[in-house]
Parts: C-alpha cells; sequence; structure tokens
C-alpha cells in the first residue's frame, strides 16, 4: 500500500511537471507573438514553478533512496541545490523582464488584446486543472506544489481582468504595469527564500534558538563539565544534523555510559534531529579537534 501511494504521488507530480513545463513554452511563444510583457511576466514565473515541481519529482523518486559510499547522508541534500538554482533562474528572468517593461511604462505599446485574451482562458483551465489534480495528494511535495499552481491561477485570472478592459479601453499601460507587479512579487519572495537558502547550503545553523537550546540540554547533564565543537546544520532545511563533544566530569565505568548515552537520546529526541554524532571526552584527554573551528 506504501509504495502504491508513493508511485501515485510521483505520478501525479510528473504530469502536473510536464503539462505545467508544455503551458510554459507555449507562454513563452505567446508573449512573443501578442507583444504582452505581462504574459512574458507570468512565463517566467511559471517557469520556476517548471523547476520546482520538476525537483519535487525528482525528489519523489531518489529522496527514499538509502544512503551510500558517495552520498552518506543521502540525497535529500538536492533539494537546496534545486532551490538555488530555482531562484538564480527567476532572478535572471525577471530582470530581463523589467528590462522590457520599464521602457514600455514610458512608450507603451497596446498587446495583441484577443491573443492575449485566449492564453488567459487558458492558462486558468491548464493551472486550474494542474492544481486540482494534485489536491488529491496527500504528501508535503504535492501540498506546497498545489499552492504555486494556485498562485499561478491567480495570475492568470489578472492577465484575464487586465486583458477584457484593454477589450473596451485603450489603456496599453496596464500590461507592462501588470507585468513589473507580477516581477515584484516574484523577487519579493526569491529574496525571501534564496538567502536562507544559501545559508543553508554554506551549513550555517539553520535556527539559533535551536542551537542555544541544545546546548542547554547537553550540557546540563549531570556527568557532563562541558560542551564544545557543537555543530548544527540541515541537510535541507527539515531534517537536522548534530555533532558534539562532551567533556565528562570523571571516568565513567561502561555501564555508566552506557546510561548517559541512552539519556542523552532520550533528551534529543524531542528535536527530532535526523542524524547525531556524540563524542565523549574524559578528564584532561586533549581534543583530537582541537585548534578546528
Amino acid at each position: 500500500m506504501h509504495n502504491h501511494g508513493h508511485t501515485s504521488s510521483s505520478q501525479r507530480i510528473g504530469w502536473a511537471f510536464f503539462l505545467n513545463l508544455g503551458f510554459t513554452l507555449i507562454e513563452i511563444v505567446g508573449g512573443l507573438l501578442t507583444n504582452s510583457t505581462a504574459i512574458m511576466a507570468d512565463a517566467v514565473h511559471d517557469l520556476g514553478d517548471c523547476i520546482s515541481i520538476g525537483l519535487a519529482w525528482l525528489l519523489s523518486k531518489v529522496s527514499e533512496k538509502d544512503s551510500n559510499t558517495d552520498f552518506t547522508y543521502g540525497y535529500r541534500r538536492l533539494s537546496l541545490l534545486g532551490a538555488l538554482i530555482n531562484g538564480l533562474v527567476l532572478i535572471a528572468g525577471s530582470a530581463w523582464v523589467l528590462s522590457e517593461a520599464i521602457p514600455k511604462l514610458l512608450q507603451p505599446e497596446m498587446p495583441v488584446v484577443e491573443g492575449m485574451l485566449g492564453l488567459a482562458i487558458f492558462g486558468v483551465m491548464v493551472n486550474g486543472f494542474a492544481a486540482y489534480k494534485l489536491s488529491h495528494g496527500k504528501t508535503l511535495n504535492e501540498k506546497v506544489l498545489n499552492w504555486h499552481l494556485l498562485e499561478d491561477v491567480l495570475g492568470w485570472v489578472a492577465v484575464l481582468i487586465v486583458s477584457i478592459v484593454l477589450l473596451f479601453v485603450d489603456w496599453p499601460i496596464l500590461d507592462p504595469a501588470l507585468s513589473i507587479v507580477f516581477t515584484l512579487y516574484i523577487l519579493f519572495g526569491v529574496e525571501k527564500n534564496l538567502w536562507s537558502t544559501t545559508r543553508l547550503f554554506l551549513q550555517a545553523a539553520p535556527d539559533k534558538a535551536l542551537s542555544e537550546s541544545l546546548h542547554q540540554c547537553l550540557s546540563t547533564l549531570d556527568d557532563v563539565r562541558s560542551v564544545h565543537h557543537l555543530h548544527l546544520w540541515s541537510l535541507d532545511g527539515e531534517h537536522h544534523v548534530l555533532t558534539a563533544h562532551l567533556v565528562l566530569r570523571c571516568a565513567l565505568t561502561l555501564e555508566q555510559q552506557l546510561h548517559l548515552k541512552r539519556t542523552i537520546a532520550d533528551r534529543l529526541r524531542e528535536f527530532d534531529l535526523a542524524h547525531t554524532t556524540i563524542e565523549f571526552e574524559f578528564g584532561e584527554e586533549a581534543c583530537r579537534d582541537a585548534g578546528v573551528i
């Protein structure tokens, strides 16, 4: 039953990916033919969603694979690489859209409104249908991607409204104005996520408060004199890794060490860490990582 559900999830995400990719290509061609910067801006947004959906599809296939000698922590870190690529693509695409849209604010050109209207209707239908298909999914991947597609539906509704207005009034400035609104919205989301993704990619602590709580948790153990070389980093923003050296107050018997290890495991259970490595140091024993940050 579990495998069947995982396969259905992968199939739904894969189906949404190819549908979104095909429509993005249609958008790019349609945007060029209709001379609509609003459609091109939405195409950039959809291109970012294609990358997100494609990555989610890939992860749904490989994230369950066991670790190996090449990828000792498994494959979850692929999501950070994908998020970085996604952010860079969206920034580059957004910069291009702004370079096209801003001059048109000064000298607006009327788009081919009928084509713009047709693409808008098609966009609402395609993205709405894809969102409907993914709404049946129960996985976190599917729920997140469903929100992406619902955002696309709302974007196309905005294009649809503008194209209807342009059928009746000669306000060509609405097209570049809408594209700039779309693009600034995209950049706001990218800026918010790209920095946090970059920090995680560089192995910064995912949460300073969590790091301090872990230090407090370990340093207050009865048999522990001090804690150092505590390192907390994240595989993908959700699955965290902890390593630490614990200096013991005195030498412990094997039975006492086993009891301490069980106590540590019980205390750390509430933090839901993916991997933990704890090293004991005794008395005046020199730390073998001395001098290493």
